[in-house]
């Protein structure tokens, strides 16, 4: 079954944003901000992409939505990132209200719209399991029937981890949360233009049914300097601990996350995200 994924990297959409700007200027101005832009490739490069790159099926598409405006330095280390990833498709367009090219985007990769795909989100900072596609299908089987009668179907793995990643290595706590954006799918009938991004993530049991996996870890969402989702006021924190052995090789062997690479990525004295980021 094709499987589609979406990954927004600093798109400066029209909407789509907790931070709220004046002007677009402002907003591009803002994501392509030198301190930003290099905290995302970090962990673009470490957390974001290795989980895809080890995937046990790896019959997947991945877009990459970037601006026409993104400097061209940057253009050329993030395709260079992507360059062992023959999944990725890179998308280059104008700022767009982002719910619309979202959704034109997956509608026109899908390869034939008769027939019934997987999609799911996936932000630059986090990772899913490395059998998360696996998963996805299996769960399709799973639920047959479900899938069958119904236009639009989630399929949600709600137990993860929230890590914050810094020059001291890695910090982290296990959680169980519903409907978290890392590792939320759904399952899109043939001849049904709806999408993953017609939905908020967190709303996404209020507007199809939807079936819950609880077995094992299947996420880590990080928690970093320019997390969108947690700019606005009242955002929880959650407490991480330094991790240990154990879980250095759960997060290898689950997630395909090197802690000592992540450590030496965010020791680089490369300008204030060193003092920023420790952890």
């Amino acid at each position: 079954m094709q499987t589609i994924g979406l990954c927004r990297f600093s798109y400066p959409a029209i909407g789509g944003f907790q931070v709220e700007h004046d002007t677009i200027e402002d907003r591009i101005a803002y994501l392509y901000a030198e301190d930003r832009l290099e905290e995302r490739f970090r962990l673009f490069e470490h957390v974001a992409l290795p989980c895809l790159k080890h995937q046990t099926d790896p019959d997947f598409t991945l877009i990459v939505v970037i601006g026409d405006s993104f400097p061209a330095r940057h253009r050329a280390r993030l395709d260079a990132m992507l360059a062992d990833l023959p999944q990725a498709v890179v998308e280059v367009h104008p700022p767009r209200p982002n719910r619309e090219l979202m959704k034109e985007l997956l509608n026109k990769h899908r390869r034939d719209p008769g027939a019934p795909c997987l999609q799911f989100r996936h932000d630059d900072d986090d990772a899913v399991a490395v059998d998360f596609i696996e998963r996805m299908k299996q769960a399709v089987d799973d639920a047959a029937p479900l899938m069958a009668r119904e236009r639009i179907v989630g399929i949600d793995f709600n137990r993860g981890y929230v890590a914050e990643m810094g020059s001291n290595g890695i910090s982290a706590t296990e959680i169980t949360r519903a409907y978290y954006v890392a590792a939320l799918g759904v399952h899109v009938a043939g001849g049904t233009a709806r999408t993953i991004h017609n939905f908020a993530h967190h709303k996404l049991w209020t507007r199809m049914p939807t079936v819950t996996f609880t077995d094992t870890p299947m996420w880590v969402r990080t928690h970093n300097g320019y997390n969108d989702s947690r700019q606005k006021r009242g955002a929880r924190e959650v407490a991480v601990e330094p991790i240990g052995p154990k879980l250095t090789r759960r997060f290898a062997n689950r997630f395909a996350i090197d802690v000592e690479a992540v450590t030496r990525a965010f020791q680089e004295p490369d300008l204030t995200l060193a003092s920023r980021q420790s952890v």
